[in-house]
């Protein structure tokens, strides 16, 4: 589901608590450009389908504010890439080739991925904003729902789906192989380290890349950190230098 082709304002109503989080009414009224009230109806049309729920959070003035959020039913209406499929292929390789066959056959996937990106990312010596634009680029038409913005100390590239999130729950390679491929395509000049993450309970995956202070040591895969925030994607003023 991608923002450009959304045609209902229900569709919209998803994209925008996939891609921003839980909202309440107003925020996805002032988002979407129509009134509160008409929000309104779409919500209980979704939540009556069992797609999202609200919780009550309670402020210390006025009445509490109605926070809606996506269930995992509504993960129907983003790809998967065949994740039954998927799963049953990893689960057949498993057992009649072991965790060792396992592991080569998500390398080679690796170094074929690792490879296509290269040959689309711009140089080593490219402003570090641009390698970070053609990144998310990259990941977005592959299904991730990629954006990225500027920060104080780098930037925030931020996936809001996961199209393989069934195969990466049963197999931790793509996971971290994925942090390993980014770190390579980036550049050696780069940190980049995963803040948020999917299977660990984020409703995203968040990766922070800042500029090297220093020759680069070894960096372990990453798991899960605090939550990041991010700002419009496309990024409208320059990162660090």
């Amino acid at each position: 589901m991608d923002a450009a082709a959304l045609t209902s304002a229900r569709d919209r109503v998803l994209f925008h608590l996939k891609t921003r989080g839980p909202q309440t009414a107003t925020q996805l009224a002032h988002r979407l450009g129509v009134t509160p009230m008409a929000v309104r109806l779409h919500l209980q049309t979704l939540a009556g389908e069992g797609m999202i729920s609200f919780t009550d959070e309670r402020r210390k003035v006025g009445r509490p504010s109605r926070i809606w959020s996506l269930l995992p039913a509504a993960a129907r209406m983003f790809p998967d890439s065949h994740s039954e499929l998927t799963v049953e292929l990893l689960r057949a390789v498993r057992s009649t080739f072991g965790e060792e066959g396992l592991d080569r056959l998500v390398g080679e996937r690796s170094r074929q991925q690792r490879d296509s990106y290269r040959e689309r990312m711009p140089g080593a010596d490219a402003p570090i904003q641009a390698r970070v634009e053609a990144l998310a680029a990259i990941r977005k038409d592959e299904g991730y729902m990629a954006e990225w913005s500027c920060e104080q100390s780098g930037w925030l590239l931020v996936e809001n789906h996961c199209p393989i999130c069934a195969a990466a729950a049963v197999c931790q390679g793509f996971c971290r192989d994925e942090l390993e491929i980014f770190r390579e395509v980036l550049g050696r000049d780069v940190s980049v380290e995963r803040v948020d993450h999917l299977l660990a309970g984020a409703r995203r995956c968040a990766y922070r890349i800042e500029k090297a202070t220093r020759d680069p040591e070894p960096q372990t895969a990453g798991g899960s950190g605090g939550p990041a925030s991010t700002g419009r994607a496309g990024g409208s003023k320059e990162g660090p230098a």
